[in-house]
C-alpha cells in the first residue's frame, strides 16, 4: 500500500484531479498498459510536433508541470508521465531501482506511446530515472534536462533529523518539513507547499536511498545534457551533483544561487535547451 488509508488516498487524487480539470491548454489522458500495471500519461501540444517526455519527481505526480506545460505545448508534443508507485493515477507497483526494471518499464510506455526517440526531463526522482534511461538506452533519448536529479550527490539527512526532533516537540508540521526540504518561502509557494501537506499526510514515500551512478557510467553520457541544481538543496548535495555532472561529454551545468530542491521558473530554460537540440 502506498497510502495509509483509501480515504487518503481518495483525498490525494481529489486534488490532482482538480489540478487536471484546471489544465491550461487542451491535453488527452492515456492508459498505457506495461508489465507492471497501468501508466497514466497525460498528452498536450500538436500530435505531429517533436515529442517531450516529462518526470516527476518522488510524492507528486504530472501536475508537478501545469505552470511549464503552456509554454513547453508549444513547440512540442509534451507527455507528462505519472511515475508507479507515486501517488498520481499510475500503477502503484514500484519497480526496482538497482538493475533494468525502471528502464524496461518506461520502455514499454514510450513503445505504447508509439515514440522511437524523445527528449527527456526529469525532476528528482525523475531526473534519475531519466539518467538511468539514457545510460541504459542512449539510442532513443536525443536531449536530457536533469532538474535537482537524484544518483550524483549523497542525499542529505540533516534537515530531516533537524524537522522531526522539532515536529516531536510539537514546534514543525508536515507543512514546516516541506518547506524546509523543498527549500520553498512566500505567498507564492503556497499552492505548492499546500498539495505536498495533503499528498505527505496521507502517502508513503518509497523508502531507502537512490543508487548513485559511477564516474565511468556518466563519461558514457553522449547526448546534450542541461543539469541544474539549486546551491541550497537540502535532499541532495548540489555542490557534488553540479561537479559530477561535468563528466558529461556534452553536458552543462547551472547551479542556481539560493535555490533549494523545488527549482521553480525554469520553464524557459529547460524549453530553450531541448528546443536548440531539437533536429
Amino acid at each position: 500500500m502506498i497510502y495509509k488509508s483509501d480515504e487518503g488516498r481518495r483525498l490525494v487524487e481529489q486534488r490532482y484531479r482538480e489540478h487536471l480539470d484546471a489544465w491550461p491548454v487542451p491535453r488527452e489522458e492515456l492508459r498505457i498498459d506495461t508489465g507492471i500495471g497501468e501508466t497514466f500519461v497525460v498528452a498536450s501540444g500538436p500530435v505531429h510536433a517533436p515529442p517531450l517526455v516529462v518526470l516527476h519527481g518522488s510524492g507528486a505526480n504530472a501536475s508537478t508541470w501545469r505552470a511549464d506545460i503552456a509554454d513547453w505545448s508549444r513547440s512540442f508534443r509534451v507527455f507528462a508521465v505519472d511515475l508507479p508507485g507515486e501517488p498520481g493515477f499510475s500503477t502503484p507497483t514500484r519497480p526496482a531501482l538497482d538493475g533494468d526494471a525502471t528502464a524496461s518499464w518506461l520502455d514499454e510506455v514510450l513503445d505504447g506511446l508509439g515514440l522511437d526517440t524523445v527528449a527527456l526531463v526529469g525532476m528528482s526522482l525523475g531526473g534519475w530515472t531519466a539518467l538511468d534511461y539514457v545510460l541504459r538506452r542512449p539510442a532513443r533519448v536525443t536531449s536530457s534536462v536533469l532538474l535537482c536529479p537524484g544518483g550524483l550527490g549523497k542525499h542529505r539527512y540533516g534537515w530531516l533529523v533537524k524537522a522531526i526532533g522539532l515536529r516531536m516537540i510539537g514546534r514543525h508540521s508536515v507543512r514546516d518539513m516541506a518547506r524546509t526540504a523543498l527549500g520553498l518561502e512566500g505567498a507564492q509557494a503556497d499552492p505548492i507547499i499546500d498539495d505536498i501537506e495533503l499528498t505527505f499526510t496521507h502517502f508513503s514515500p518509497r523508502p531507502g536511498k537512490l543508487p548513485i551512478f559511477r564516474d565511468e557510467q556518466l563519461r558514457e553520457v553522449d547526448i546534450p545534457v542541461l543539469v541544474i541544481v539549486g546551491e541550497r538543496d537540502a535532499l541532495f548535495d548540489s555542490a557534488r551533483t553540479a561537479q559530477r555532472a561535468g563528466a558529461f561529454r556534452r553536458g552543462e551545468v547551472r547551479l542556481l544561487p539560493g535555490a533549494g530542491h523545488a527549482l521553480l521558473n525554469q520553464t524557459a530554460a529547460v524549453g530553450e535547451f531541448v528546443l536548440s537540440h531539437t533536429g
